[in-house]
C-alpha cells in the first residue's frame, strides 16, 4: 500500500505473492478454517466447473484473464454458479492486488477510499487493483456513479456480480463500460463432478471419507444446480460422519444433517412423469389439498420451478379456459414472481396460483376449438380470404379490387354496438361452429354472447341490429341526428 492510505475497514484486501510472512500465514490460518466452498475454489480457469461459454480457449474471460487487460467485467447468474469464483481467477491470474467489497455493507466512502488506495498503489509499485464487488444490484445509483471514473480511466479494473438483471439494476454507464457475462445454472453433472472433487480433494476430505451413491444423487438433486449449496450441505453432512468415525457418508446421515427427507423422485425418470401428470389431474379435478401436496412435493425434490409454472399457465387455459378468465393471469403472474423473486418466496406465489386454478369452474372449451379448427386445416377446409377482408393499403389495390366491382369492407365501430352482418371466415368454413362454450362459470354469459353474435354476423342486419342495440353503449344522442344515420351507411355485405 503507499502513500500511507488507511485501508478501508470494510474492503478485504489480497496483496498477493509480494505479501509478508504474516500475512501469508493469516491467509494459510483462513483457508484451513474457511467453509469447504471458499477452501475448493478453483484457482485457474481450467479448475472452473460448468460455464465452459466463459472459459473455453478464445472466450472474452480467457482473454482477459490470460492476457492481464484492464477490460471491467459484470458477472450475472443464479447463486452459486460460480461469480465469485471467476473474480477470484482473474485477480489471480496477473498478479494484481485483490480488493473485495460488499454492496450490502459498504458505503460510498468506503468506495472512494479504495479507489484512491488503488490509484497511490498503481503510483508507488505498478501493481493494478481488481476491485471485486459482489451483490452491485445494492449499490445506489450514487455509489454506482462513485466508481465510473476509476473504472473509464483504469485505475481499478471492476468485477462486480448479480443475481438480478444488469439492464435494470446497474446505471448504463457502467454497464457500457463492462463486458456482460452471463453465468448459467450448473447441470446436474456439473454439480456431481464439484462434489466428487470435494471427496478427493486435498482441499476437501482427500479421500477419508467415502460417498455413498445414493447420497450423492440426494446432494445433486437438492442443489438445483447451485454448487455452494451442495457443498455447504456435503459439509454439514461429512462432519457429523467423521465425527462418529465412519467412513461413508450415507443418505440417511446426509438427511439427517440438512434435515431433509430424500423424496422418491427422479426428474428424469417415472416418478417425474407419475407426479407432474398427478398434479395437473388433481387441479383439473378439483382438489386444491392433493395439488398442493404434489406441488410441495415436486418442490422439495428438487423440480425445476420453472417447468412446474409452465404447467401451471398450460392448465389455465386447457382446463380452466374462458370459465374463468382470470385464471391466465393468474398462472403468468405466478411464473413472472418466480423470476423476479426467485425460491423459496416465489413457491407462495405457485400455489396461489394452483389453488386458484383448482377452484375455478372448469372448460376445454379453448383447446378443444383449437383442436378443431387445426384438423380442418390440416385435412384441407381452407379457402381465400374474404374480399372485403384482404389488405389494401398498398399502391396497387385499386386495381386488383375496383370500387364497385367488389363489397367493401363494413367497419363493425361505424354500426351499433360494433356489430355488422359479414363474412369473415373462408367459404369452406363459413358456418363451422368451432367454439362450443361449456355454459359452466363465466362461459355462461360468454355462450349468450356468442349465440348473439352468430346470429347477428351470419343471419343479417336485422340480427346485427338487435346485437348492436343490446350491447351498445348507453350514451345521448347528438341532437338532430337520428340513431340509424349514426351508425353510417347501409351498404350491403357479402350474403
Amino acid at each position: 500500500m503507499g502513500g500511507g492510505s488507511p485501508r478501508p475497514s470494510l474492503a478485504r484486501v489480497t496483496e498477493g505473492a509480494a505479501d509478508t510472512l504474516f500475512a501469508s500465514a493469516a491467509r494459510e490460518l483462513e483457508a484451513s478454517t474457511a467453509p469447504l466452498a471458499v477452501r475448493l475454489r478453483p484457482r485457474t480457469l481450467d479448475e472452473v466447473v460448468g460455464q465452459r461459454h466463459l472459459t473455453g480457449p478464445g472466450t472474452p474471460l480467457r482473454r482477459l484473464v490470460e492476457g492481464g487487460g484492464t477490460t471491467s467485467v459484470l458477472l450475472y447468474g443464479p447463486p452459486g454458479t460460480g461469480k465469485t469464483t471467476l473474480a477470484y481467477v482473474v485477480a489471480g491470474a496477473s498478479g494484481r492486488v485483490f480488493v473485495e467489497l460488499s454492496a450490502v455493507t459498504a458505503g460510498v466512502k468506503d468506495v472512494r477510499a479504495v479507489i484512491e488506495a488503488a490509484r497511490e498503489r498503481t503510483g508507488a509499485t505498478g501493481r493494478r487493483t481488481v476491485l471485486f464487488v459482489d451483490e452491485v444490484h445494492r449499490f445506489s445509483k450514487t455509489q454506482q456513479d462513485a466508481l465510473l471514473p476509476a473504472v473509464e480511466r483504469g485505475v481499478i479494473t471492476l468485477v462486480a456480480a448479480t443475481t438480478e438483471n444488469p439492464f435494470f439494476s446497474v446505471i448504463a454507464p457502467l454497464l457500457s463500460r463492462s463486458l456482460l457475462l452471463t453465468l448459467e445454472p450448473l447441470s446436474d453433472d456439473d454439480v456431481r463432478r464439484v462434489t466428487e472433487r470435494a471427496m478427493a480433494d486435498e482441499r476437501g476430505y482427500a479421500g477419508r471419507l467415502a460417498l455413498a451413491p445414493a447420497a450423492l444423487e440426494h446432494l445433486v438433486r437438492l442443489a438445483a444446480g447451485d454448487a455452494r449449496k451442495a457443498l455447504t450441505a456435503l459439509e454439514s453432512a461429512a462432519g457429523a460422519a467423521l465425527a462418529d468415525r465412519r467412513t461413508e457418508l450415507d443418505l440417511v446421515t446426509l438427511e439427517r444433517a440438512i434435515d431433509r427427507a430424500a423424496l422418491r423422485y427422479d426428474r428424469d425418470g417415472d416418478q417425474h412423469y407419475d407426479v407432474i401428470s398427478a398434479f395437473i389431474k388433481s387441479m383439473r379435478g378439483g382438489d386444491p389439498d392433493a395439488a398442493l401436496h404434489w406441488l410441495a412435493r415436486m418442490l422439495e425434490a428438487g423440480e425445476d420451478p420453472r417447468f412446474v409454472a409452465r404447467r401451471i399457465m398450460i392448465l389455465a387455459s386447457e382446463d380452466v379456459g374462458l370459465a374463468d378468465p382470470t385464471a391466465l393471469p393468474t398462472a403468468v403472474a405466478a411464473a413472472q414472481v418466480l423470476e423476479l423473486v426467485g425460491m423459496p418466496e416465489a413457491r407462495l406465489a405457485l400455489a396461489h396460483a394452483v389453488v386458484h386454478l383448482a377452484l375455478a369452474p372448469k372448460s376445454n372449451a379453448v383447446i378443444a376449438a383449437m383442436d378443431t379448427a387445426t384438423r380442418d386445416v390440416r385435412e384441407g377446409r381452407t379457402g381465400a380470404v374474404p374480399v372485403p377482408l384482404r389488405d389494401k393499403h398498398y399502391g396497387g389495390a385499386r386495381r386488383l379490387y375496383p370500387t364497385g366491382e367488389h363489397p367493401p369492407y363494413r367497419y363493425p365501430h361505424d354500426f351499433p354496438g360494433g356489430v355488422v352482418r359479414q363474412q369473415y371466415a373462408p367459404d369452406v368454413a363459413v358456418d363451422r361452429d368451432y367454439l362450443r362454450l361449456s355454459g359452466h362459470g363465466a362461459e355462461a354469459a360468454a355462450g349468450v354472447r356468442l349465440a348473439e353474435l352468430r346470429r347477428a354476423v351470419r343471419g343479417g342486419d336485422a340480427g346485427a341490429q338487435a346485437v348492436g342495440e343490446q350491447f351498445r353503449p348507453r350514451c345521448t344522442p347528438t341532437p338532430g341526428v337520428p340513431d340509424d344515420e349514426e351508425a353510417g351507411p347501409d351498404v350491403s355485405g357479402p350474403s
